[in-house]
């Protein structure tokens, strides 16, 4: 199977946001709406210095994707990054490319002295905490809260 992790283009954005609608339809927080998530995905890939597109391909098709966001964490003394969004196709699932993903995503933030990478779960979403289980994540003790602004 050949297998490949590289930074989208923007060739690729109407499948990451296909595989957006995907991931939001599970989390109970958000709401596929295309226009919002294509918008958000070109102003990450217009900007590197805000974070990084990942795609994951198997045999030329896009069946996964990253979003890495770069901030800066004044407890860390320096940059780290949220992992905003991971997700592998339902059809490709259970086969290792989400562990490859997640993989290559935190050796390109080390690559980068990134000093941590923090991602966001949906407490309801079984399959995903299980996921994250086992890539040996530590579990934080800060809670989540949002102020939506429109």
């Amino acid at each position: 199977m050949n297998i490949q992790i590289e930074f989208a283009t923007e060739e690729d954005l109407p499948k990451l946001a296909d595989l957006l609608a995907e991931l939001f339809a599970l989390e109970s927080d958000f709401q596929p709406d295309r226009e919002k998530q294509l918008r958000g995905l070109r102003l990450i890939l217009n900007d590197p210095a805000i974070g990084r597109l990942f795609v994951l391909r198997v045999e030329g098709k896009v069946t996964g994707m990253a979003n890495a966001l770069i901030t800066i964490s004044t407890a860390e003394g320096g940059p780290v990054v949220l992992l905003e969004d991971i997700i592998v196709s339902r059809s490709h699932r259970g086969m290792g490319l989400g562990r490859r993903l997640f993989d290559h995503v935190v050796a390109w933030a080390k690559g980068l002295g990134m000093k941590r990478v923090t991602l966001l779960a949906d407490g309801d979403n079984r399959s995903a905490l299980a996921f994250y289980n086992n890539l040996e994540l530590e579990l934080s003790n800060m809670v989540v809260l949002r102020k939506p602004l429109v």
